[in-house]
């Protein structure tokens, strides 16, 4: 039976959830809800389903399963901890937009709440449930890969100078961490989704002196080295608009091997393997010209549009959801949100005090679901 989904906050994001909740055969999307009157009327009318104007009422009209909490706020967080513990104290699961807050201890409390209360708790992690993702977790799990060296992730939008308009949005301007807080989430979760978790961070910032001369304070531009707790070592360099990549485009994870090395590009577009040389299907050592490497094998998703992993995502938490996993088997959890929060707030620590080597604040430990223990 399909799980009856309520959506709340009605902007972009939310409105792409409700598409998609609707489009899904483990959904059925029954209600939505804006505190701003015309925005829930028309997803209401779109979709055909209740409109609401407060979470309250909402939960208390309708036997939810799921809410699917997509407001935003300052930093594009500073609104989720509201719906989100109101949700997961009727004792619903939750989906919530990243990033979890734009408060670490609001995250925290969270994932704390969710945990307590027994339920799923999800966060809109999209980055990571794509084709290429998923081939090149398969070249890791197929040991194509071999013990992690190193991972590099480069991700920011194209622009320059001549691009460059300072942000007057509310939620944005006046802001030095937006950014950071609004945006690390993504790369930080991808990094820790093929290399674990990240015990120490060291982070240079700042900002391209155009945004100075605006008056504009953010620290758009990020260099971030990280240590895994496997002792492969990373860096994460993003931006926010102040440069254009090459190689790779917009989005990019390189990350390699003792026995081989694959990159993602663009998020969803296509993987690239390298062998390395001597294994099976490469060429041999004394073959290859010096600095060069073996031939790859590129896998091309088909897809060029972003907005193909909402679908993807949302589609593998209401899997999770239905199919009663382990509440800590699930995948993308507020959990796995929490330790992207916690590394950005270690980066903001080293930042501030001159690059310093910072170790993120613990997570909660896994507790483990005694109910789904197998023997």
């Amino acid at each position: 039976m399909p799980l009856k989904v309520g959506v709340v906050g009605l902007r972009g994001i939310g409105n792409s959830h409700a598409d998609c909740h609707a489009k899904d055969e483990l959904a059925d999307l029954v209600a939505v809800c804006d505190i701003i009157k015309e925005r829930a009327d028309e997803a209401a009318n779109k979709h055909n389903v209740k409109a609401y104007y407060s979470l309250t009422d909402m939960l208390a009209d309708q036997e939810l399963d799921i809410v699917d909490v997509c407001t935003g706020g300052n930093e594009n967080g500073s609104w989720h901890y509201a719906p989100t513990m109101e949700a997961l104290e009727a004792g619903k699961h939750v989906l919530v937009e990243k990033p979890l807050s734009n408060c670490i201890h609001e995250a925290r409390e969270m994932v704390a709440c969710a945990d307590e209360m027994g339920v799923y708790f999800g966060c809109n992690l999209n980055h990571y449930f794509t084709p290429p993702a998923e081939r090149a977790k398969k070249y890791m799990d197929d040991g194509q890969v071999g013990e992690l060296v190193y991972c590099l992730h480069r991700m920011g939008f194209p622009g320059g100078e001549l691009t460059y308009g300072r942000a007057r949005a509310s939620r944005v301007d006046g802001f030095p961490y937006f950014h950071m807080k609004a945006f690390l989430t993504h790369p930080f979760s991808v990094m820790r989704y093929f290399c674990g978790d990240i015990t120490h961070v060291q982070c240079f910032a700042g900002q391209p002196s155009f945004r100075r001369k605006a008056g504009d304070v953010l620290v758009s531009v990020n260099s971030i080295h990280v240590q895994f707790v496997n002792d492969s070592v990373g860096y994460l360099f993003s931006q926010r608009g102040d440069a254009t990549f090459g190689l790779g485009g917009w989005w990019s994870i390189e990350v390699g091997g003792t026995l081989g090395t694959f990159c993602i590009e663009n998020c969803i577009e296509k993987v690239t393997y390298w062998p390395v040389p001597g294994t099976e299907g490469a060429a041999q050592p004394e073959k290859l010209v010096l600095g060069t490497s073996p031939d790859p094998t590129v896998t091309e998703s088909g897809i060029t549009d972003f907005g193909e992993t909402f679908p993807l995502r949302l589609h593998a938490f209401l899997k999770d959801v239905t199919n009663e996993v382990p509440r800590d088997r699930l995948r993308a959890s507020g959990r796995d949100a929490l330790a992207a929060l916690e590394y950005t707030w270690a980066a903001m620590e080293s930042y501030e005090q001159g690059g310093i080597l910072v170790r993120p604040h613990p997570l909660p430990e896994l507790k483990g679901d005694p109910e789904k223990e197998n023997d």
